[in-house]
């Protein structure tokens, strides 16, 4: 079993100054300052005040400091309205993330693409992100007695194939080709289930994640790493920056408790940055080493304050965070 303490986390990659230039020595400035990189928040931590209070919400996140936002929707409104309500407030929102699968209307990564990338160029978004994988039309997404959506999905994820996995690759590449003909980037953000061992895999490629790295084309399909959900499958978030340097290219700063036991399923004990088992000062200088220049705060629940209060206790740890 990996071992997730900071210091588990530290020993698995040894001195971090060898495996990235600058890892691991002392820094003069705060790492965002002296990276002169916005801290951004993905919005989906606040999704329900944002749908709302949109303008009241982004005021506040403003408030607190944040510079960018990532999207997850478009909280009921057009993206013209969304570009008015951040404008307003000196956000902008670099990478979105877009349903795969078309349901309640909005854009989606299997449906109109022209549409989608008028979007994005209207809110300004750079990059595409497709937020979990492609659900084979076989399974049943509706819940079963007790189970929570994040259940399903869990359950979902554990019953895919190399085969199914390899589509999600492919489905990438061509998403991700088409996009790029109208100046954008797409990339994948990973959940737990991606890491779990498949009893079909090939030699290579063991794991779901393992073969969208592997087949995916690094021209078209860029990646966004979750942190706190590659913690929460018992992996080493050193070990793909290092085995994947140019890959991943933007990063959700999620941290989680010591107490989350390894799993594949959707499932972790969450906590506000820099008050969990992830080492941030770390691996916020590894993922830059490594290309990522996007980082998006984020937490899922349950809080143990308000999400808005949690968000500034991130913000506010990363603001100092001397790395």
């Amino acid at each position: 079993m990996l071992d997730l303490t900071r210091r588990g986390l530290v020993g698995a990659i040894g001195l971090g100054a060898v495996t990235f230039p600058g890892v691991g020595l002392a820094a003069a400035q705060p790492f965002f300052a002296r990276t002169g990189l916005p801290i951004g928040l993905q919005l989906y931590t606040l999704a329900d005040q944002a749908k709302a209070d949109l303008e009241g919400t982004l005021r506040a996140v403003a408030a607190i400091g944040f510079k960018t936002i990532e999207l997850a929707g478009y909280q009921g409104r057009t993206p013209a309205q969304l570009r008015a309500a951040m404008d307003a407030v000196g956000l902008s929102t670099p990478s979105a993330h877009v349903q795969v699968q078309a349901q309640g209307g909005e854009s989606s990564l299997d449906g109109d693409l022209s549409r989608l990338a008028d979007e994005a160029h209207i809110l300004g978004v750079k990059r595409i992100v497709m937020p979990i994988f492609y659900t084979p039309a076989r399974f049943d997404l509706k819940p079963r007695a007790g189970e929570a959506f994040g259940q399903v999905l869990g359950r979902i994820g554990g019953a895919m194939t190399a085969d199914d996995w390899s589509f999600n690759a492919d489905f990438l590449n061509a998403k991700g080709a088409v996009l790029a003909k109208s100046g954008l980037r797409l990339a994948y953000h990973n959940h737990n289930p991606e890491f779990r061992l498949l009893a079909d895999g090939k030699p290579g490629a063991r794991t779901g994640y393992e073969i969208l790295l592997a087949r995916t084309d690094p021209t078209l399909v860029e990646f966004e790493m979750d942190a706190g959900w590659v913690a929460a499958a018992g992996q080493d978030p050193f070990a793909l920056l290092k085995a994947h340097p140019g890959r991943f290219t933007a990063m959700h700063v999620k941290d989680i408790k010591a107490t989350t036991k390894p799993n594949f399923v959707f499932v972790q004990d969450p906590t506000e940055v820099g008050s969990g088992m992830i080492d941030w000062t770390r691996l916020l200088p590894a993922a830059y080493a490594a290309g990522v220049r996007d980082f998006f705060v984020e937490q899922e629940p349950p809080f143990a304050h308000s999400r808005l209060e949690s968000v500034g206790v991130s913000y506010g740890y990363l603001a100092g965070l001397r790395a």
